[in-house]
């Protein structure tokens, strides 16, 4: 099916709600189908800095009908020759990275002061009802469960560290939670919120709307939208950054994508195509030199150079790659292969598989997270309807544990790090 400009439908939202429903009714993976879509306008920064307030008559719901002025749109073309608003430079007020490894302050035990008070929990929202498991991992048992918006996708930290958000996709709405209570609060509305990021330097939370084909940059506290981009892809659903914060790389899932966006100037840079591909989860390495991207058609992960934003290799790990998770050390990268029922961990350092990891049985490992010391990984069976925690150690199960529908993106929390980047818990 092909979405034009005059069907405004969010098609892509109704594809992965009927995947949800095919999969509890019949247990089946549909495969979903490519979606091209019409080109939209871009939301430009306004003259006076790459920084500025929204332009245009932009609102909350709704991709926008604005033409930027002339004089606009030359001032932001003048932004992008700038050396200083180039892809390539680095994001003022990020934080610097240490040691040459991005992930050197999110460490076993390296929990920040704003954290430690937080008690250690799993939510797992589930992507087929409308609610969240919480999980206590010293019980392997919930503890506690509470109602959200319709199809919660993912649980998301704040860029402070301070709040978890639960992505209500259909629902249109972001559910906080206080990780010191572990209990939810008033819903926030927002559209579309299939994912969220939030930039390096936290000045904006990253609404991904999926459906309507566009990031949307907002303030992290208000969730008052502030810039648009709209991707011409579709599908877009998964985020990472540049090692010095100056641009993001999206995967877009239907279409086959990536692309790159300059987050100085709130423009797309540039696309790539990756054939035959569903790109999902994507991670930078340690030295920020390679990103990683899953690839669920073709059972593995790319290699894209961070420096030439092009291919370079690619990795055999299993049926259906999906989610991505470095070890706290920064050594490895773990590989969930959904219809595999599989973990395949991958070196750093070499680009090697190290060893895969097999569920008993088999299973549909899908996302999650590391614990904060780092020795086991907790990931949410998307199609089995239960959560599994497997020994970094040596890849064994620990522990299954039965929750609702189709649970998504779970949070491990409290997560060490100085910040969090959004999505299930990433953090630098």
């Amino acid at each position: 099916m092909t979405q034009t400009a005059a069907d405004p439908q969010p098609i892509g939202r109704w594809t992965r709600l009927s995947l949800t429903c095919a999969v509890l009714v019949t247990g089946i993976l549909l495969t979903v189908t490519a979606l091209a879509g019409a080109g939209s306008d871009r939301h430009r920064p306004a003259a006076n800095g790459p920084h500025a307030g929204a332009t245009g008559t932009t609102t909350a719901t709704g991709a926008g009908n604005v033409n930027a002025p002339t004089a606009a749109a030359n001032a932001r073309r003048s932004l992008e020759l700038s050396p200083a608003f180039a892809p390539s430079a680095p994001l003022s007020g990020m934080p610097p990275v240490l040691d040459g490894n991005i992930y050197a302050a999110a460490g076993a035990g390296m929990l920040s002061p704003v954290v430690r008070g937080d008690p250690y929990r799993i939510y797992v929202p589930e992507s087929g009802g409308s609610a969240v498991d919480v999980i206590d991992p010293a019980t392997m048992q919930i503890v506690e469960r509470f109602a959200t918006g319709r199809n919660p996708q993912h649980v998301v930290p704040s860029y402070d560290l301070r709040t978890l958000y639960v992505t209500n996709d259909l629902g249109n709405s972001l559910t906080p939670i206080n990780p010191r209570t572990t209990l939810p609060s008033r819903p926030i509305a927002v559209d579309d919120p299939y994912n969220m990021y939030f930039t390096p330097d936290g000045r904006y939370a990253i609404v991904v709307a999926e459906a309507r084909r566009h990031l949307d940059f907002r303030d992290p506290h208000t969730f008052a939208l502030r810039h648009r981009v709209p991707v011409d892809c579709a599908g877009v659903d998964h985020i990472d950054f540049a090692a010095n914060g100056g641009y993001l790389v999206a995967t877009c899932e239907f279409s086959g994508q990536l692309v790159k966006v300059n987050l100085h100037t709130f423009s797309v840079v540039s696309y790539l195509r990756l054939p035959g591909s569903s790109p999902q989860d994507i991670k930078l390495d340690p030295t920020g030199s390679m990103f990683y991207v899953a690839d669920r058609y073709r059972g593995g992960v790319w290699e894209i150079s961070a420096a030439t934003f092009r291919a370079v290799g690619f990795i055999k790990t299993g049926r259906d790659a999906h989610g991505l998770y470095p070890s706290r050390d920064a050594k490895d990268l773990y590989v969930t292969n959904r219809r595999s029922g599989s973990v395949t961990v991958i070196s750093f350092a070499t680009g090697r598989i190290v060893t895969v990891w097999h569920l008993p049985g088999g299973g549909s490992p899908d996302m999650g997270n590391t614990s904060p010391d780092g020795k086991v990984l907790w990931l949410a069976g998307r199609y089995s309807s239960r959560v599994y925690a497997i020994s970094t150690v040596d890849g064994h199960l620990i522990g299954s544990i039965a929750v609702g529908p189709s649970p998504h993106g779970l949070c491990v929390w409290p997560q060490p790090g100085r910040y969090s980047l959004g999505h299930t818990g990433v953090t630098r």
